[in-house]
């Protein structure tokens, strides 16, 4: 008579896939809470200075103090909070000078990349370039402002990879997003932070060959934008969790 074969009985699921399935979760809530922060900080719910109490992040994403200081960590390093030694987080404040320092080095960093870009670029590339200012030019006409900022500031970098210098462009993106940072704390609602024929002037002189131009145009460009820059937005009177757009 055959022994008859048993199926193992139903149970928890063994400790590597529980352990997988645990830190997947980390990483979503951890995923979660970073950009909840981000995104109230760019689209200007939490002001320079605000205070990120690590117990009421706790409260508000039920989060352990230590996912949430890896959180708060990664924030510091991509310059979003500043972590006072004893004292908690807060959301950044760049002083005027350090402000002026970053633009005048992503001004001098441009200047370099935009003429390397007039001596290399090809027509196709320049066409690449007209069809990425239609897409500018429509999403600014549909008042569809999450998708023109972004595609203003892929505009740099695409005119940036025309360089063939990928040293320069990874510290270009680096300046920038540290510039899109203060743009979205401290410029006033209703600019444009990147304007469109600015742009497309540009290109018109990358087309050229108009290295000359081409330079002092990106020049007065991020100029205009770093005048366009209010050091002095008031404290919000809402809640924390408001302000993460959790209520």
């Amino acid at each position: 008579m055959a022994r008859s074969r048993t199926s193992p009985p139903a149970s928890a699921p063994s400790r590597p896939a529980a352990e997988n399935a645990a830190g997947s979760a980390d990483e979503d809530i951890e995923a979660r809470i970073y950009r909840s922060v981000f995104e109230g900080v760019t689209h200007q719910r939490l002001a320079p200075g605000t205070k990120l109490p690590e117990a009421s992040l706790c409260e508000l994403f039920g989060v352990s103090r230590a996912l949430v200081r890896k959180v708060l960590q990664r924030l510091a390093h991509d310059h979003i909070v500043e972590l006072r030694p004893n004292r908690g987080a807060i959301v950044a404040m760049p002083s005027p000078e350090e402000t002026r320092q970053i633009f005048e080095a992503r001004r001098a960093l441009e200047a370099a990349l935009v003429r390397m870009a007039v001596r290399n670029a090809t027509r196709a590339e320049i066409a690449e370039l007209r069809r990425h200012l239609k897409a500018e030019h429509a999403a600014m006409h549909r008042y569809t402002q999450p998708e023109w900022a972004r595609l203003a500031s892929s505009f740099h970098l695409r005119v940036a990879r025309l360089a063939r210098n990928p040293i320069l462009e990874r510290y270009l993106t680096e300046l920038m997003s540290r510039c899109s940072l203060i743009v979205a704390l401290y410029e006033p609602p209703g600019n444009a932070s990147c304007e469109h024929d600015e742009h497309a002037e540009l290109v018109d002189a990358i087309a050229r060959g108009d290295a000359d131009e081409a330079v002092r145009l990106m020049e007065e460009h991020l100029l205009v934008l770093e005048r366009n820059i209010a050091l002095d937005r008031p404290a919000s009177q809402r809640s924390l969790g408001q302000m993460l757009g959790l209520g």
